[in-house]
């Protein structure tokens, strides 16, 4: 059977050209007053998947 891409993984994830996996920083949705402008600046960029987790990403996305 042809692998299907999980839709939810679609919506979190992005793939940059040269395969990274990227996803938007946790500990930004509330609490936000106790944090600094500079660190909400900082969650607000998209960080890179590293380790296991970037090669299970890429299979639920049906890249390799």
């Amino acid at each position: 059977m042809k692998q299907k891409t999980r839709k939810s993984a679609v919506k979190r994830f992005k793939i940059t050209k040269q395969g990274k996996v990227l996803h938007r920083s946790h500990y930004l949705r509330h609490l936000r007053s106790k944090k600094s402008k500079r660190s909400i600046r900082g969650l607000k960029q998209m960080k890179v998947v590293t380790g296991k987790y970037e090669k299970k990403i890429k299979r639920m996305l049906g890249i390799k």
